[in-house]
């Protein structure tokens, strides 16, 4: 039986509301909360799982995430047959037992029990597991009938005030599936890190087509015809999820660290923003979709429950501390934004992206953002993001444009956050960013019209792991965005990810890249790296 997000449940849901109702917010969640029932609203039947699993469920791999002091969730999804719309699962509770231990082999298991895949959660679990011991790696299984998971690899967070030596991190983001291999997260998997900051464009809603695009599958290798569509419904989202988690490379990546993800836009339709679609589509039937889109990211991340979607929204920004070392405030610059002004794209900037009530974060993350800075006891302020903080301008002329879709379209709100870091004190700023597919290194200016204004911060960009092809170390406009750009201290753009390794006295980052996507197999190297020191914000290059 498929577990829907069925169209004529969504008639029936109009019907009783009232189409006035209907394509508002309100009955845009209220419609969703008819068309897809949660755990309890339904009589769904317990599987004996030992009896009724004739395959391997665990097809998807495992991952862990949001470590926390002695805690850390864990994630799988049931799916013997990933690329059909129920995963080859009957629609029916299943029990599967987990079990975490201080080594590989599991001889010194520390905790273990058991948990329920839900078929409304179409078979994912969260499994928030704490008591550990804090500041170390574990390893994890789960099992379900005759069927043991991969052993995934995942570290907890320190204690409270810990004083940590070093904590090494990567950011990565954008992985069109359609557009190259996934060798990053290969060479990702093989890296000493404490934790990964996915920051944005995990899936893309675009149509794959049987060759898996620039994959070139053919044969018993070709994919169903089922991705060869946009994604709009439920089905689509969950979908398209297992396409993406069926990739080896993506598996091991989340098998080797303890993922942090946010979202940036392509995980529900390009450049949306708030309940404003791409094409103009009403705000209430878009939310629709935005809300099948939401539900399909929690159940396949691994997200702790208060990160679980209610109605058409879903809190994701939240904060992680790492000891006295780091504080981390994930942010959400897509659920609450303004329109993009002027239509979005690269647009002259004037009275309406300068407008001072525009936002980027609106207004209770952007004061959730500020306080936590105030309250910080942290060395490390750091800012995982999803779009550009720092300006680019595409020209030297007076005549240049910038990206409405980037903080460059929202002057007013980067501007209330960098006087807010200030108030509070903040002496070391590290924002973290995807969603361009180059490489980016910069200071960030406290006046970036006066290039001999302060500098606040640095802002590191993380290349793409696939989206845009293979790339080239020096893009076409790489001589002129230096040239207009003074605080731009690095652009690369081949694909790969960016490490982090911060200590008491500085941060250094080094930015990861292989030289094709397009073929399987690319070494990686490192084309640049860049320190910056505590309590003298400024890169400079090694």
């Amino acid at each position: 039986m498929t577990s829907t997000f069925p169209e004529r449940e969504l008639r029936a849901a109009a019907a009783h509301l009232g189409r006035r109702r209907f394509l508002t917010a309100t009955g845009a969640a209220a419609a969703l909360a008819f068309a897809v029932h949660l755990p309890g609203s339904a009589q769904a039947a317990d599987l004996d799982a030992r009896r009724a699993l004739a395959a391997d469920p665990f097809t998807l791999g495992v991952a862990s995430g949001d470590p926390g002091p002695g805690s850390v969730v864990l994630w799988t999804r049931l799916a013997p047959e990933p690329y059909t719309p129920d995963g080859g699962m009957p629609s029916a509770r299943t029990e599967v037992a987990w079990e975490i231990a201080r080594d590989e082999r599991f001889a010194q298991v520390v905790r273990r029990g058991t948990a329920t895949a839900h078929p409304e959660y179409h078979h994912t679990l969260h499994v928030e597991v704490a008591g550990l011991e804090p500041d170390r790696v574990h390893w994890y299984r789960f099992r379900a009938g005759d069927y043991v998971s991969p052993a995934g690899r995942t570290r907890t967070g320190p204690a409270a005030g810990a004083r940590l030596r070093e904590l090494k991190l990567a950011a990565v983001s954008c992985q069109a599936y359609h557009q190259g291999y996934f060798t990053a997260f290969r060479h990702l998997a093989d890296e000493d890190l404490d934790v990964v900051f996915h920051l944005g464009d995990y899936l893309y809603e675009y149509a794959v087509n049987s060759a898996g695009g620039v994959r070139g599958y053919t044969g018993s290798r070709a994919l169903p015809a089922h991705f060869n569509r946009e994604t709009v419904t439920l089905d689509d989202y969950r979908m398209r999820y297992a396409l993406y988690k069926s990739d080896p490379d993506l598996r091991a990546a989340h098998a080797a660290h303890p993922y942090v993800v946010t979202w940036d836009d392509h995980e529900t339709e390009n450049n949306y923003a708030g309940s404003v679609s791409e094409d103009d589509v009403p705000p209430g039937e878009f939310l629709i979709r935005r809300a099948a889109a939401y539900r399909a990211y929690w159940e396949n991340q691994p997200l702790r429950a208060p990160q679980r979607p209610d109605g058409s929204g879903m809190r994701l920004y939240r904060r992680l501390t790492f000891g006295q070392l780091a504080q981390f405030d994930v942010l959400d610059t897509r659920q609450y934004r303004s329109d993009q002004a002027y239509g979005d794209g690269w647009r002259r900037p004037g009275p309406e992206s300068e407008n001072p009530a525009r936002t980027m974060t609106g207004a209770a993350q952007e004061r959730w953002l500020i306080d936590g800075w105030r309250a910080s006891r942290a060395r490390w302020n750091v800012v995982p993001q999803q779009v550009t903080f720092a300006q680019r301008r595409s020209d030297t002329t007076g005549a240049y444009t910038l990206s409405m879709d980037a903080w460059d379209g929202y002057p007013a709100s980067r501007e209330r956050l960098l006087a807010g870091a200030e108030s509070a004190g903040v002496e070391n700023l590290v924002v973290l960013t995807g969603d361009v597919h180059v490489g980016y290194a910069f200071d960030i200016k406290r006046d970036f019209d006066r290039p001999d204004s302060r500098t606040a911060g640095v802002e590191f960009v993380a290349t793409s792991i696939s989206s845009g092809g293979d790339g080239a170390d020096r893009p076409a406009n790489y001589a002129t965005y230096l040239a207009a750009n003074p605080h731009m201290r690095f652009y690369n753009g081949r694909r790969g990810y960016v490490t982090v390794t911060l200590d008491e006295e500085r941060a250094r980052a080094d930015f990861r890249t292989v030289a094709r996507v397009t073929t399987p197999g690319a070494p990686v190297t490192t084309a640049a790296s860049f320190v910056t020191r505590a309590g003298a914000p400024g890169l400079s290059a090694l």
